[in-house]
């Protein structure tokens, strides 16, 4: 019998965990390690026949060549007939990877020397604006995997910078965040980061132009403010001419890199600026060292393929639909939000690549929250609704690295918090089972916790650069894996396209005072509504 097939008439009979830990040695066989991290994954709902039949169903999907064609360099995005390509950016120097005749390296390396030189110059108070004055501030202007990587690794590392620079982020549309920024910041110690992978992104391109504005606004000689305020990141070089960026000003981005996979490029730049190149080369490297593992070790013992795997068993054969990312440090804030792109614009599909629908349960919505915060908002309904949600805890066993001076009290908070994480798990896990010596009253009834809610637990060893970008590679490739086993392209985004193409035509008709509108009668009404009380205003004002 086919794996999908025996894992169908697995999941009929859902596993109880408190029966399977009835087995002593199930925590200890349930646990693998590799880059510095521990992932406990015990506490989910399977047993041994589901575990070889997920492993079987691995190996049918031909999971051991689709990792090598990753990683290779075949045209694996085949809906826009390129490879993905995001691994090869966190290759050594050394490293050769040959796409079509050429060696992509080599590209990448000069695009992070490039990073190297622009953002030391930054650093060391080099780079000056319009006035003379060195750079106090950088303000990273983009959206979606312009901004949450970024913004992400630049706040998880932030005790790793050695720089008075701050380093700020900008992605909303509808001016709020620029507004309040440019009201604090001085126009002469200013530098903005324009990424836009196609540089036609009109919410990076609107706050870009609000930015110019103001510098402006500030200084006559618009030249000047251009090429001292203004880095562009893109694929598109003569688009960033075209606005204005000055050449030594462009960092080049490659088709082949999805934006969500892209901080590890010159996308990275704020990251660099905010820790230094040598920290940012940490993050590659910790990186790479997953993309090893996940290259060459047993499924059997392999992070990112296991974790996958489980993705796949909750998702499409225990259906459950919603899953979310629980940090226990405050450092890991923007990650389960990163997450929420990784996973959902790459696995949110129900064609597969040969363009049929699925008949199967693909990606579950994503959320999640640092785990003492989660515990005052969402756990009630974990604990106790009707919800079936599976559940990462990630956490570092260590407040400080060897390298860091620590401070003992945070050391004790972090133990409150790694307190926190385990009980947490154990309780939803086991329901009442957990709680021992319980005395019985008249509301025993409403205290009831069902447990049964399957998790992992993932421990770094502590918070580095380095562990960072191990932690983001095992979740890229968990990403991967899971495609392979649903048949789905997790490279490109349609439904992120359409939207664009669709505001753009509105955006056109709220300007056109004599746009006569042709959508349905919802839309039409509310642009009417809107154009009608916008005039007003501007007649009233």
């Amino acid at each position: 019998m086919a794996a999908w097939e025996r894992l169908e008439e697995l999941a009929l009979s859902k596993p109880k965990l408190e029966q399977l830990f009835t087995d002593k040695t199930r925590a200890e066989r349930y646990t693998v390690s590799a880059c510095d991290m521990v992932m406990d994954f015990s506490k989910q709902l399977i047993d041994d026949e589901i575990l070889n039949n997920l492993l079987k169903l691995a190996q049918q999907k031909q999971l051991n060549q689709k990792i090598h064609a990753l990683l290779s360099g075949e045209k694996i995005n085949d809906t826009e007939n390129r490879p993905a390509l995001h691994t090869a950016l966190r290759l050594p120097r050394d490293k050769t990877l040959f796409v079509d005749g050429f060696n992509v390296n080599c590209a990448i390396q000069e695009s992070l020397d490039k990073v190297a030189t622009i953002s030391e110059r930054i650093r060391v108070g080099i780079w000056r604006g319009f006035s003379g004055k060195a750079i106090t501030d950088v303000v990273n202007i983009g959206v979606g995997g312009s901004d949450l990587g970024p913004l992400m690794a630049t706040f998880a590392l932030d005790e790793w910078s050695k720089t008075n620079i701050c380093v700020h982020f900008v992605s909303n549309m509808d001016g709020t965040q620029i507004h309040q920024l440019l009201s604090v910041l001085n126009p002469e110690s200013t530098l903005f980061i324009i990424s836009s992978k196609s540089f036609g992104t009109i919410d990076t391109l609107s706050n870009a132009k609000t930015a110019l504005e103001w510098l402006k606004s500030a200084h006559h000689n618009t030249q000047s403010i251009l090429r001292r305020h203004f880095i562009g990141i893109s694929t598109k070089p003569d688009k960033m001419s075209d606005w204005g960026i000055h050449p030594e000003n462009q960092l080049l981005l490659w088709d082949w890199v999805g934006g969500r996979f892209s901080m590890w490029s010159a996308i990275g730049l704020a990251i660099a600026i905010k820790i230094g190149m040598p920290q940012f080369h940490q993050l590659l490297l910790g990186a790479h060292e997953m993309d090893k593992h996940f290259a060459k070790t047993d499924f059997q013992q392999n992070l990112p393929v296991l974790l996958g795997l489980i993705g796949v068993w909750n998702s499409t054969f225990l259906n459950i639909n919603a899953h979310t990312v629980l940090p226990y440090d405050g450092r890991l804030s923007y990650f389960p939000n990163y997450l929420t792109q990784l996973e959902m614009e790459s696995n949110g599909k129900s064609v597969n690549r040969q363009g049929q629908a699925v008949d199967y349960e693909t990606c579950p919505i994503l959320w999640g929250d640092i785990g003492s915060n989660a515990q005052h908002a969402f756990y009630q309904l974990l604990h106790q609704g009707t919800r079936e949600v599976s559940c990462d805890f990630i956490a570092p066993i260590n407040r400080y690295h060897d390298k860091q001076q620590p401070n003992p009290f945070l050391i004790n908070q972090h133990k409150l918090a790694l307190a926190n994480c385990l009980a947490q798990s154990q309780v939803l896990a086991f329901g009442n089972y957990a709680l021992k010596n319980q005395t019985t009253d008249k509301q025993e009834v409403f205290k009831h916790y069902r447990g049964n809610q399957p998790s992992t637990t993932l421990l770094l060893k502590s918070l580095t650069p380095k562990t960072l970008g191990s932690l983001i590679a095992l979740y890229e490739h968990k990403v991967y894996v899971m495609s392979v086993i649903w048949q789905i392209n997790p490279f490109d985004q349609w439904g992120v396209e359409i939207g664009k193409v669709m505001a753009n035509n509105v955006y056109a008709d709220l300007l056109n005072k004599d746009a006569v509108y042709d959508y349905d009668a919802s839309t039409n009404q509310l642009l009417t509504l809107i154009k009608t009380h916008q005039n007003h205003d501007l007649l009233t004002s």
